[in-house]
């Protein structure tokens, strides 16, 4: 797979013209923008997959929910429908897709839309009676046709952007210097202890007058079913099953694995069939069976038993204050 990827760089270089010539384009105004008039917060990546954008989503829902009207936005990926829709008592993660309904289901007073178009997502959700004083973008650092207010770029500590290339010799979906688009940039998914050192070094390659911070999974200490828990402690001490569809799990598995579990990894966002559900119970011996809470939302109505999810959340490592400072003076000058 690497000699192919290799293989296929002069590919990259001409994904990247084909890039920078769309965002010049954009730059110079010879194709439009569309900005609005209440706070919009892009939150996004220059890489495919796996920089943990959902948790990142949900702390600003934590953070800003207790004093505004907020809505998310996406385009529900791999979802089985299409145009703007709404999320409400009705939905499902085929209709919205496994992301938005994961926050659909967590975040009860917090409207959850999807649209590919996220021009036509704003408009709508404007035009609703009760309409956002905030509307978080998810997955839209390529999405130009709307102009957010404010930029956060994430990119993993195990895949930094700037040693990363083009697709499809690398991973990037436009080229590094796209970065400074941003306003902020977060380091996700870094070591706790992260030394002040290792944080320097990062800072000198980005070599860009943004602000940089870094933030880590941080795991719940229980798992949860519809009606019961399990402290995580206990539950590491259990043989079980392990399922994961999402685009990188080693680290889900590092966490609550122990000597005997059984694992099963499917592609991210994966459609679970009943063949996947007949698999997952054949597999668990009627063991206690841990996913992803992303995952979750997927298999819970597929009559599984002993089915817990393991809950995450972004944190930083240190200045997140300076952080929540920054959107909150962002915020303030609209609002």
């Amino acid at each position: 797979m690497i000699i192919l990827r290799y293989l296929l760089f002069p590919f990259s270089i001409l994904y990247g013209w084909i890039t920078s010539v769309r965002n010049f384009l954009y730059d110079k105004g010879f194709l439009k923008s569309y900005s609005f008039d209440i706070p919009i917060i892009a939150v996004g990546n220059l890489s495919v997959g796996g920089t943990g954008k959902t948790p990142q989503i949900e702390y600003l829902i934590r953070l800003l929910s207790p004093n505004y009207k907020i809505a998310t936005l996406s385009r529900g990926y791999k979802r089985k429908s299409k145009g703007f829709i709404l999320a409400d008592e009705n939905s499902n993660a085929e209709i919205l897709g496994d992301e938005p309904f994961q926050m659909h289901q967590k975040f009860s007073n917090v409207k959850v839309a999807v649209d590919a178009d996220r021009k036509n997502g704003i408009e709508q959700l404007l035009s609703s009676e009760d309409k956002p004083q905030i509307i978080l973008l998810d997955d839209a650092f390529q999405h130009r046709k709307v102009m957010a207010g404010f930029y956060i770029l994430l990119t993993s500590f195990d895949d930094l952007y700037y040693e990363d290339f083009m697709l499809p010799t690398g991973n990037l979906r436009e080229c590094r210097n796209g970065a400074k688009r941003a306003n902020v940039i977060i380091i996700t998914k870094c070591p706790k202890d992260l030394s002040e050192k290792t944080k320097e070094k990062i800072r000198q390659r980005i070599n860009l007058n943004i602000p940089i911070f870094f933030s880590f999974i941080d795991y719940d200490d229980k798992v949860y079913s519809e009606n019961d828990s399990i402290n995580v402690s206990e539950i590491k001490l259990k043989d079980k099953l392990l399922v994961a569809g999402i685009a990188k799990p080693e680290p889900f598995f590092d966490f609550i694995k122990s000597e005997n579990d059984l694992k099963l990894i499917y592609p991210d966002h994966h459609h679970f069939s009943i063949n996947d559900v007949n698999e997952i119970k054949l597999k668990s011996k009627d063991k206690v069976i841990i996913t992803t809470e992303k995952d979750y939302v997927r298999l819970k109505d597929m009559n599984i038993k002993n089915l817990y999810y393991l809950p995450i959340k972004s944190n930083f490592t240190s200045n997140d204050s300076v952080f929540n400072s920054l959107l909150h003076d962002y915020i303030s000058t609209i609002c």
